[in-house]
């Protein structure tokens, strides 16, 4: 079981695939976990997560280690498709709890109260792929599977 959670093939379309999720995620993770990029770190993550949006502590950690974990898992392409299931719930997370109220599209002009959900979108379909395919080429997983020539 293990070795088909790992299973991929050596496409290099979903290499680039992968590859941009993870950067994205570490970049937004990094924010929330230690503070970099402008971010808050995980206090500063977990105080406005748990005292103003609501969520509950092990949800709120669960969702910042996603992003954080997820995107080096995703780099590296190591258990990818664990990472890949992570940032999609996180992101349906988002849309459910934040964005849905905002329509489709990003605060392109800044005329509205907050971002739509077209990224959120985006992400969920490449983490799906992600899941379904596996990392591609250039991965842990296929190192470890032995299935990078598949």
């Amino acid at each position: 079981m293990f070795k088909k959670l790992m299973s991929t093939t050596n496409d290099g379309a979903l290499t680039i695939l992968r590859l941009m999720l993870g950067v994205v995620f570490f970049a937004h993770g990094s924010q929330k976990m230690l503070g970099w990029f402008g971010g808050y770190g995980l206090s500063g993550t977990m105080h406005f997560f748990t005292d103003m949006m609501h969520i509950p502590a092990p949800f709120a950690f669960l969702a910042i280690a996603a992003e954080f974990f997820g995107g080096i898992g995703l780099i590296l392409g190591l258990l990818t498709r664990v990472a890949a299931f992570g940032i999609a719930c996180n992101m349906v997370a988002a849309i459910v709890m934040v964005h849905r109220h905002f329509g489709l599209f990003a605060n392109w002009s800044g005329t509205q109260k907050g971002e739509g959900i077209e990224y959120h979108l985006l992400a969920i379909a490449i983490a799906v792929a992600l899941m379904i395919r596996g990392a591609g080429a250039l991965s842990a997983d296929a190192a470890i599977a032995g299935s990078s020539a598949t």
